[in-house]
């Protein structure tokens, strides 16, 4: 796989629709957010300004995924260690089916944190895993995240420190 080929931008105003193309028939909404809700999440960061981006994943012209990674507003159920310090969570993450298992999703993971990392500064980066997203579990373990004891309904949450 070229990584050179891999486009990864900002969802905007022109392309914010694409989403709602993503193929994402194997990917169960306990495990990942619906299109809709994306774009709700990404529209509600937009009008408040909060830090971070949902970017469009491209493999040259074909639409390959989404990841939203903001700023964190505290939950109740967020992990001791998150309250009173700033960071970012990935609300959603979707590599297209067909897309999967040629490192698409390890570049695009690392390569977001930086450009966010670059733009608005290092945090800690949170995010929710279903109990039963085994495969989810091990990706993020394989990127520096910690399984915490903490949960959000069923989903544990993961930390990666900086």
């Amino acid at each position: 796989m070229n990584f050179n080929n891999i486009i990864i931008d900002y969802i905007n105003v022109l392309n914010s629709e694409q989403i709602k193309m993503l193929e994402r028939s194997d990917v169960s909404e306990n495990f990942v957010d619906s299109l809709d809700s994306i774009k709700e999440f990404t529209d509600y960061s937009l009008e408040n300004n909060l830090k971070g981006h949902t970017f469009i994943i491209k493999y040259k012209s074909d639409l390959v995924g989404v990841l939203l990674i903001v700023e964190g507003i505290h939950w109740e159920t967020d992990p001791k260690q998150l309250y009173n310090i700033p960071f970012y969570r990935i609300m959603d993450f979707i590599i297209n089916k067909n897309y999967r298992g040629y490192g698409i999703g390890s570049y695009v993971l690392e390569e977001v944190i930086s450009r966010v990392y670059n733009e608005f500064g290092e945090r800690p980066v949170v995010l929710g895993v279903h109990k039963d997203n085994i495969e989810a579990e091990k990706f993020y373990l394989k990127h520096k995240f910690i399984k915490t004891e903490y949960m959000d309904g069923d989903d544990y949450y993961f930390i990666r420190s900086i």
